[in-house]
């Protein structure tokens, strides 16, 4: 190959990058690009999550269905004491759906992921919060571990619902660990949903 280098371009969404076709080097312009890293630095450098209404009830929700009956149960508890709810969900890189501007090779920046996360999280919860009418609902994402947003979010609020076990319970398990550090660190009530029998 000796003094023919070849360069050739890769499209990346919104930017193009060049790399060297023999050395697999390049110079990549967007700070962000790259690898996991960054959209962790990323969601460090974000404001930390700010409190729910403090007359509200917040629930989390993790997609599964303990999570769609505990927001049930948030809602009409809600509805009957006329306050709003705040619905969060905690995410990582590797359970956030892939954002729209996602290709192999390019990892999406931090706003990228949260916008994804925070679509699918309205998604899950449309058809439960469209059986209460008139109910204001907010809608929270967060890169991190959930009982930690969950406790951060619920601070002075009302309440804190959430399911007895998430996506990753045990069957035999009367708590998951999430609902357990929150009814053990949370500065509010704490309503612990038991799956439907």
């Amino acid at each position: 190959m000796g003094g023919n280098r070849r360069s050739r371009t890769l499209r990346l969404p919104r930017q193009e990058a060049t790399m060297d076709a023999d050395t697999g080097t390049g110079n990549d312009p967007r700070p962000d690009a790259g690898d996991a890293a960054a959209v962790h630095a990323e969601a460090a450098a974000q404001p930390a999550q700010q409190p729910g209404p403090r007359t509200g009830i917040v629930v989390g929700h993790d997609g599964s269905a303990d999570a769609d009956h505990a927001l049930t149960v948030a809602l009409d508890l809600a509805a009957d004491l006329k306050v709003p709810v705040t619905i969060v969900r905690a995410w990582t890189i590797d359970t956030a759906p892939r954002p729209a501007n996602w290709e192999f090779g390019y990892v999406s920046s931090y706003s990228d992921y949260a916008g994804a996360v925070r679509e699918r999280l309205v998604d899950d919860t449309r058809d439960v919060v469209a059986e209460h009418p008139g109910l204001t609902a907010e809608y929270r994402v967060a890169l991190g571990g959930p009982a930690k947003t969950l406790i951060e979010v619920s601070r002075g609020s009302r309440m804190l619902v959430v399911g007895s076990r998430g996506r990753g319970g045990l069957a035999g398990m009367l708590l998951g660990s999430v609902s357990e550090q929150c009814v053990r660190h949370a500065d509010c009530p704490v309503l612990v949903v038991r799956p439907r029998s």
